[in-house]
């Protein structure tokens, strides 16, 4: 056995030492190692105050103030540098919550952001957690900044959030001699709910970016999530109207291929409909769906010999993605040992699957419909679309049907289906089960996790070992000890045809285990060292890949600066050369052959709220039978809230004896706002593997929540003859409009 396997052997079993006995134990520490629950109670007002962020109408003094928060970051569980207050109101249309928040500099407040929907992890900002059915499971996200800009987010389990999803609500906000207030409406209409459920999970947080400050209300082992929350109570009565939304929208495009001299003008009407047909049970109906306006993908370099893992950005898709989400696979995960498309491997159902072809070219959505909601202690998620023929695939019917149920605390048991394939003329379809585990409650702090799942698929003409299970436990903890080990096993046959794969005929071991220290009273707010490590073999041989991360120190400091050293230990079996490079002149295949080639890293990275910030990260080491120097890094100009410009760079300098190359894959972004209504985007990238100049710019004008314009140009040019003489391609215009009815 080598040396390396050895490592990966004693760290699952040291891991499954210390986490066994937390496991056997948790039942009896569960109610001795919790705070009590806070709660508060919501004040039913008949005359709803004004949304201006000045929070001075008598109204606000009827609700009780909220005011013991307390610090996370750098303390935990010590008392913040600044006050907080937050009041909670509502009547029959909305929840109405106030904040004001005190701080003796009031002109150091960050606030570089200026656009809706983009993270706020750069500024000072109050963050509100909402969970409406009170599971301690999923839950709502809002966060909002001193520019009153409206970031949201779904909580598709309780430690991670989708932040695609977005809803309607508003917010405003003002600054005062010592802080600034913020004031927000989150129609009800805007969120599922069950009226005979008067308590709702409820958490408000705070950051100060310039102290690398965090605060909430309630917190556990420095954290805070819907299963970490009080409750609010006294939440009777609320109106959610017909709980109909109808969303027209309208497009016009303009496609036009250069090589080809052919254009094409398409003028769509589409229609979204949303209808509650229970207070927490959804349908939607969508016809000929529109998805000119959705974001480009960022560009990747692929080096190895498996599909990359881009995620979903469609609005549709996104709505209700938590009910679809099965047996923890896929995230961002905490072993950095696994790529992002070896954690998402055997996804029963990926929907960039519909509407895209295997290209990532549009396909059109004739109709399609989605029942999503919770019924008492069930959770569903059905989808049934409509997909027009391309190439030589026909019109196709797709159907993803999800149903869980929450059992013991914080846990639950459920089923999934799919049926049919987006992408070919055959029948398809999988059929899986899991169960998900989650005690937020042990002693210390600690929390743990569990998943077990088992799919099996059914594609005529692959018969027997078609199936896919796996396991996992995690203790994913934010101080202290933490870590976790996974098993993950994908037959040769199992084929998802709406789901994702990457590698197939394998078994997937995977195992980690860290330790984070917070410092006090000092510059420095953490420090984190572990090791990561995960081995892939194939089923009927012997080893694919294996990966040894050792995170040999990881600084944070208050200021949200970060420096990290990094040494990792790579061994991969290729059965069959495959090109690790392509170029219209040449090609550079990796034989096949086992090799082992380590890499040693050093990153560094400074905090967003400055004027000036970026990131920096070199490697150099070995790179299967040759070397390999990398260089990553991006650099953002916050010239103002109104302006902020970024470059990113990765570089790849290759040495091989099938022959040497370079990689670049380069990216400009600009930002420009001029109101916080009105915003223009711009994106270019560039790779020299492709050739190609991708131009994306869009105008996008929200007057209010609800309602949307966007003028997306995507321009692409291309270096056929690798002389830096770029042409143009392609392009592609779109004017779209979209206008929410509410009902």
């Amino acid at each position: 056995m080598s040396l390396n396997s050895r490592v990966l052997r004693a760290l699952s079993v040291f891991f499954l030492s210390l986490l066994l006995p937390l496991s056997s134990l948790a039942q009896e520490l569960a109610e001795t190692s919790v705070p009590a629950q806070k709660r508060v109670r919501a004040v039913r007002v008949d005359t709803p105050p004004v949304i201006d962020g000045k929070l001075d109408e008598a109204v606000w003094q009827l609700a009780e103030p909220i005011t013991d928060f307390h610090q996370i970051r750098p303390g935990n569980q010590t008392a913040p540098s600044e006050a907080t207050e937050v009041y909670v109101l509502y009547d029959d249309d909305a929840l109405y919550i106030g904040a004001r928040m005190a701080d003796r500099e009031p002109g150091l407040i960050a606030a570089p952001v200026i656009r809706h929907g983009q993270g706020l992890g750069s500024d000072d900002r109050l963050v509100v957690i909402l969970d409406p059915f009170n599971t301690r499971r999923t839950g709502y996200r809002f966060e909002t900044n001193l520019n009153a800009v409206r970031h949201d987010a779904l909580y598709t389990s309780v430690n991670s959030f989708q932040l695609e999803w977005n809803t309607i609500w508003d917010t405003a906000t003002s600054t005062y001699d010592n802080g600034w207030i913020a004031e927000l409406e989150i129609p009800f209409k805007s969120l599922p709910f069950d009226p005979s459920i008067d308590t709702w999970g409820f958490n408000f947080g705070r950051g100060i970016r310039r102290r690398g400050e965090e605060m909430a209300w309630v917190s556990y082992n420095r954290t805070y999530n819907p299963s970490i929350s009080g409750v609010v109570t006294g939440l009777e009565g609320m109106n959610q109207g017909l709980g109909l939304d109808v969303v027209p929208s309208f497009s016009m495009n303009r496609d036009k291929q250069f090589d080809l001299r052919t254009s094409d003008t398409n003028m769509d009407p589409s229609l979204d409909v949303f209808y509650r047909l229970t207070p927490s049970l959804n349908a939607a109906l969508t016809i000929n769906t529109d998805f000119s306006a959705t974001e480009v993908d960022n560009r990747q370099v692929n080096l190895t010999r498996f599909n990359l893992f881009f995620p979903e950005k469609r609005d549709f898709f996104l709505n209700d993605s938590d009910l679809f989400q099965f047996g923890g696979i896929g995230g961002f995960g905490g072993n950095s040992a696994e790529s992002r498309g070896s954690r998402e491997n055997a996804r029963p159902y990926f929907s960039r699957k519909l509407g895209l072809s295997q290209t990532g070219a549009p396909v059109d959505i004739r109709y399609g419909g989605r029942i999503s909601g919770r019924v008492g202690r069930w959770n569903i998620g059905t989808l049934a679309i409509r997909q027009d023929e391309f190439g030589t695939v026909d019109a196709s019917d797709l159907l993803i049907s999800r149903v869980s149920a929450n059992v013991l605390r914080e846990s639950s048991v459920g089923f999934i289906l799919t049926d049919g394939d987006p992408a070919s003329n055959l029948d398809n379809s999988v059929y899986g089960m899991d169960f998900r585990y989650l005690n937020t409650r042990l002693s210390g702090g600690q929390v743990l996790e569990a998943d077990a799942w088992f799919q099996k698929s059914d594609t005529p003409g692959l018969n027997g070992d078609d199936e896919a299970y796996g396991l996992g436990l995690r203790s994913p903890n934010n101080t202290g000890l933490r870590g976790g080990v996974g098993f993950k096993e994908v037959q040769r046959n199992f084929n998802p045809a709406m789901g994702y794969i990457n590698r197939s005929n394998i078994r997937d071991y995977t195992a980690d285990v860290g330790y984070t220290h917070f410092f006090r009273d000092s510059f420095l707010q953490s420090a984190y060292f572990g090791v990561d490590a995960q081995r892939i073999n194939v089923i009927d041989g012997g080893l694919q890949s294996q990966v040894l991360a050792f995170r040999l120190l990881e600084l944070d400091t208050n200021t949200r600066d970060r420096i990290s050293l990094g040494y990792q230990s790579n061994k991969e079996v290729v059965l069959r050369p495959f090109a690790v490079y392509r170029a219209p002149d040449r090609s550079v295949f990796i034989p096949a052959g086992s090799y082992s080639f380590d890499e040693a890293s050093v990153s560094l990275s400074t905090a967003g709220q400055r004027e000036f910030s970026g990131r920096l990260s070199l490697s150099n080491g070995d790179f299967y039978n040759g070397k390999r120097n990398n260089i990553n890094g991006s650099l953002s100009w916050t010239q103002s809230r109104n302006f902020v410009m970024s470059m990113s760079y990765d570089w790849n300098d290759i040495t091989l004896p099938q022959g040497d190359f370079i990689t670049r894959l380069t990216s400009l972004s600009t930002q420009v706002a001029f109101s916080s209504t009105l915003y223009w985007v711009s994106l270019v990238q560039y790779d020299n593997l492709s050739e190609e100049i991708g131009v994306n710019t869009r105008i996008q004008w929200i007057p209010r929540a609800g309602q949307e314009g966007f003028i997306v140009l995507n321009y692409n040019l291309q270096d056929r003859d690798k002389n830096n003489s770029f042409e143009a391609a392609s392009s592609d215009l779109a004017v779209k409009f979209k206008y929410t009815f509410r009902f």
